[in-house]
């Protein structure tokens, strides 16, 4: 009997620790980098360089993004998700003066996002992650907080 009991034991912790929340097992997951060459930006300078990092964080993801500007100055911004459709604050110098963030989840491979600038929109963007798992294509169009038109695709090669 306590064979049985040690044999029931083990076989609960063990499909406990292997399960796999579907947020775990997001394609958007992992360490990106820019790929100037196949990105297209209007009414800004493309960066020089960036890597994104995907991280799942409780039931939604962490965002950290570093790289360096077109002239030269660094990159540095983060934010936390839970798709819930909430304002996420930025920290450290997001894109286009934002201040906040809402993600969605459209299907697996699709996320949408709005940044705000003091509750207002500013930025809608579209995230779509290819079948394969390598490419992930960013469609954004809005304004930056200065009222100019953004019109960017950017494309990130998975690491």
């Amino acid at each position: 009997m306590k064979r049985i009991l040690t044999l029931v034991a083990v076989i609960a912790v063990s499909l406990i620790a292997s399960a796999v929340s579907p947020a775990q097992q997001s394609p958007f997951f992992g360490t990106w980098k820019l790929n100037v060459a196949k990105s297209k930006f209007s009414g800004d300078q493309p960066p020089q360089n960036a890597t994104r990092t995907v991280v799942a964080q409780g039931n939604g993801e962490k965002v950290t993004l570093e790289g360096v500007a077109a002239n030269g100055s660094p990159i540095s911004y983060s934010y936390s998700s839970n798709f819930d459709g909430k304002d996420n604050p930025f920290s450290g110098t997001p894109p286009y003066g934002a201040d906040a963030i809402v993600i969605k989840i459209v299907d697996a491979n699709t996320h949408t996002a709005i940044d705000k600038k003091a509750g207002k929109t500013l930025i809608t963007s579209r995230a779509v992650v290819s079948k394969d798992g390598k490419v992930l294509t960013i469609t954004s169009k809005g304004t930056n907080a200065q009222g100019q038109a953004i019109s960017d695709t950017t494309v990130w090669d998975k690491q």
